[in-house]
This record gives C-alpha cells, structure tokens and sequence, in this order.
C-alpha cells in the first residue's frame, strides 16, 4: 500500500458520499468513442529494487558530457560551471521561491533580477532587458510578436540560417494570428544575403540570428540599414550567450530587439532543460516588452529598493491590451546565470570567449589540413562551425561515437551535402579534436 493513495474502503467511502455506484460511472460523461476499452499495456508490478535497477539502466543509455569528448552544441552549450553557482542557487531560500508578486517580500529575489537586466542590457547593446523568458525558442517568436504591434504590420521575415527549432516556434506562434513567416535565403558563403531580403511595406521585422545556425557570424549592420529602409524593425537572435562577450553587440550594430538562450550562463544542459531565454530592446519599446520588467526606486527614507513595473501581461490587465501571456520568469535559472555572470565578470567572460574562439580556430585549421573534410562555410565563426564529411553525417558521427565522442549534429534534416556542426567549447581538448577530426574523416580507433 505504500504508494497506493487511497484504501478499497476509502474509494467506496468517497462513492457513496457523492452518489455513484462505481469509478467508471465518474467517466459516463466521456463518449464511449474516445475511451480506450482495455487496460493499458504496462507490465505486471515490481518490487521497488526491480525498478530502480530498471530506471538505472535505462539511465546508463545516455551519454552526458562530464565524460570529456562533447562537441554538440545547435542551442545546448557544454560550458563549465563553477560549483559556487550551484551552492548558491541550492540555497533553500531561493530554490523554494516562487514568482515575485509581492515586491515588498522578495526584495533580494528583484534585487537579482534587476542586476541580471543590467548585465543583459549591457551584453546585448541595448537600453533595457527583462526579467527572462522561458527559452530561447520562445523568446524569438515573443519578440516577433512585439515587432509586429510596434509596427502594426503582419509580415515577418525569417533568415535561413535562425534555428529550425526556433522557426517551428515562431511559425506556431503566428500560425494562430494567420501569418506565415517568410525565408531570407543565405548566400553561398553562409550569410543572410541583405541583396535578396524581400521585405516590403507589410513587413514587421527581419529576424536574425547571431551567429547563424551554421556557426557562421552574420554582418548585421547592413541587415539592419535594409529593414530600416523598409520602415521594419531588426530582431537579433542569439542561441550561444558567450558569443556575446566576443563578438560587436547586436544594439551598436543596429538592432531593434535582442533576444535569445543564456543557457551558456551557468545553466546545466540538462538532458534538455529548463533553459533561459532572455529579450531587451531599446527604450522607445520598453511598453511593448513581454514577461517581467523589474525597476529600481527609493523608500520614504531614502534606501534602495526594487519593485515589478509596467507589468502589462494577462494577469495583470485586459486580454486583449496584454504584451504577451508568460506567467513567470526562469527565477532560478536567472540566479544561476546571474551568480555566473557575477563570478566571471566583464574581463572574465571575454577570456573565456576568447578560449572558445581558439579553440573552434585550431578545429577548423585542423579541418582544412585533413583531406576528405572541408569546411561548408567560410565565413567567420565563433565556437561553431559546419564540416562537409565523407559518406554520411550519420556515419561520421558513429566512427566518432567509436572514438568515444559525441561528434557534433547530423545536419542531413537541414542541408543536402553530408555535414555535420560541430562546437568546441573551453571544455574540448586538444588531443580530442584531433580524435574528432580523424574520425570525420574516416579513420576509425
């Protein structure tokens, strides 16, 4: 009876009390239709040592990346985390915490969260950053939706080279408001071509990402001067954080709205999640803004404190006037990236963006040595790239599997030459790109 909720006699006790003979006369309200008939096809029970061995070897199945070898990135970045980050967030105060609603009792909770707007806001080049969004999928396709009620236009154009996941976000989104997101194809050399862009007076934003889904780094100033011109607005999506310690921020290049992951930030790949979406834009657009937006006052006695402001979601204010319907930010993700950013600080980040742009740099000179690979772009990259392999992505990614590698990402789904994406973040060793790169090209341990 251990994990069994209720006794025979307690469910009789309960059917009498509201007049029913049986459990299934709880359900005579669902057509016979859609009931299934039978009982569902689950083994017979077992004893509790029978399903933890179970559970354990089905958990031995999976790789992680605390084994060395890891070079799959396309969203989920292997980056180090400092174990203080997770002491912090462990914290039980923090860790039980819900959504800051009442502003008075969680001024340590706001206090985070406006420091993380700060750090993003500078990171991004932009006057303002919110609160987080659920991820970086979702962050796209809320910050198309902002694009399109700060221009009163439907049309939202796509660049070839935004994530396919993100795409298929962004495309549910505006499914629902029957606007179909429109492509802006990538030149030969991987970048968004500025000279193809169809935008028009329809248009409602140009959505980039930075660096592309192929690892290349766009050129988004001219990006911007063409949506510009088209009275659009220039939303930047960025799905490796790091890279914007590194490389020119999307706000002094010209964008409109930043968005993107900040898993990199401390935040464990997890199999999957949760991750950390984030969005700013600048001041004029501060009222269009989704999700939460934490500000900075002062008491009747003069001291600091922070509150929740222009909080125009769902909950708050009418359907139809709300930005958007998140009901909370990723409170403990945002800490964690928060204490990370903290630790690291501005000199920090930047040394460890430089060591995953050496490193992807030797990856690539590697490449570019060894017959039978070849780089699919040349354009500039920062710890990503895209190699053209012999046979098969799929093929490739097994001999390095051999190696005891995780080689990178099939790119068969999304190009028609075999290639595969590789990321080579400061956790990749020398000695295992080698092994990777050997093993690409057809070598086998």
């Amino acid at each position: 009876m251990r994990y069994i909720p209720h006794t025979a006699e307690e469910v009789e006790q309960m059917l009498e009390t509201i007049g029913v003979d049986s459990v299934d006369a709880l359900f005579d309200c669902i057509p016979g239709p859609l009931r299934l008939g039978r009982a569902l096809d689950l083994p017979e029970g077992a004893s509790e040592p029978e399903v933890v061995r179970e559970f354990e070897a089905l958990a031995a199945r999976n790789r992680d990346a605390s084994g060395g070898g890891w070079f799959l990135g396309a969203g989920a970045y292997n980056h180090f985390t400092p174990s203080v980050v997770d002491a912090i967030a462990s914290r039980s105060e923090f860790y039980t915490a819900y959504t800051p609603y009442q502003a008075e009792m969680s001024q340590g909770t706001l206090q985070t969260i406006f420091e993380w707007q700060t750090m993003m806001s500078s990171l991004t080049g932009l006057d303002v950053a919110n609160a987080s969004m659920y991820d970086g999928a979702s962050a796209a396709a809320e910050a198309a939706l902002m694009a399109m009620r700060m221009t009163r236009r439907s049309r939202v154009v796509c660049s070839e080279g935004l994530h396919p996941h993100y795409r298929d976000v962004v495309d549910t989104y505006l499914g629902g408001l029957d606007s179909v997101p429109a492509s802006a194809p990538l030149s030969e050399g991987g970048r968004t071509d500025p000279a193809s862009l169809s935008l028009d007076g329809d248009t409602a934003c140009l959505v980039v990402q930075q660096p592309n889904f192929f690892g290349c780094v766009e050129d988004l100033t001219p990006l911007a001067e063409a949506a510009h011109a088209a009275g659009a607005l220039l939303v930047v999506v960025v799905s490796e954080a790091l890279s914007l310690a590194l490389l020119e921020s999307p706000g002094a290049a010209g964008a409109d709205i930043v968005c993107g992951e900040a898993q990199s930030f401390g935040v464990p790949m997890g199999l999957g999640g949760p991750h950390l979406g984030f969005l700013a834009c600048r001041a004029r657009a501060v009222r269009q803004m989704p999700g939460r937006l934490v500000g900075e006052t002062r008491d009747v006695h003069g001291q600091r404190g922070f509150v929740l402001t222009l909080s125009t979601r769902e909950q708050h204010i009418r359907r139809e006037r709300a930005t958007s319907n998140i009901c909370t930010n990723q409170g403990l993700c945002l800490l964690m990236a928060t204490v990370y950013l903290s630790l690291l600080g501005r000199r920090g980040l930047r040394q460890l963006a430089e060591q995953n742009l050496a490193k992807a740099e030797y990856a690539r000179s590697q490449v570019r040595a060894t017959p039978g690979l070849e780089l699919l772009f040349e354009a500039p990259s920062f710890n990503e790239f895209a190699v053209r392999v012999p046979g098969t992505g799929a093929a490739a990614l097994e001999r390095a599997r051999q190696r005891g590698l995780v080689g990178g990402l099939d790119l068969a789904p999304h190009r028609p030459e075999p290639a595969v994406l590789v990321c080579t973040t400061e956790s990749c060793r020398r000695e295992e790109i080698d092994a990777l790169v050997a093993a690409l090209a057809g070598s086998r341990p």
